[in-house]
């Protein structure tokens, strides 16, 4: 079975309004390994974990309270890792072209962020941000929207 995708388009106003992230899932071996780095990360910043041996799900239990005293230099690799998982869609209407994240890509924060959750939430099938709903009663997009996609071939 392919890895999971999941194509996120930025609806709120900003600097990146409109623009398209393509995100995949790690393949096992790296998620496990990232996971493990996460663990000893915060095993390492006297924070409590436990016997805790679920990898990804059981970072998300220990919840962002815990993350929040590890150190920047053990989360900074990780940080950068999880964006490489990330991918730029330049053409709104060519879904097969996409590219690997250069600097300029992404130009707010808060996107940056919002990819951030998605990917957890992609990897560990547990969202950040509680139950949200990414679509509005009149049938549109709300501000984030977010769609499932199947595997796709990308320009590299």
């Amino acid at each position: 079975m392919a890895r999971k995708t999941e194509t996120i388009i930025i609806t709120d106003d900003g600097r990146d309004k409109d623009k398209i992230f393509v995100l995949t899932e790690m393949p096992a071996s790296q998620a496990e390994e990232w996971a493990a780095k996460a663990l000893l990360a915060l095993a390492h910043s006297d924070v409590d974990i436990g016997d805790n041996t679920e990898g990804l799900a059981g970072i998300a239990r220990l919840g962002l309270k815990a993350l929040a005293k590890m150190k920047f230099e053990d989360l900074k690799p990780l940080m950068e890792e999880m964006m490489t998982c990330v991918r730029f869609q330049p053409d709104p209407k060519n879904v097969l072209l996409t590219r690997p994240l250069v600097e300029t890509d992404i130009e707010e924060i808060a996107t940056r962020l919002r990819l951030r959750a998605e990917l957890f939430t992609l990897h560990t099938g547990f969202s950040m941000a509680g139950n949200k709903s990414t679509s509005t009663s009149e049938g549109q997009p709300a501000p984030s929207s977010r769609t499932r996609m199947s595997p796709r071939q990308s320009v590299r």
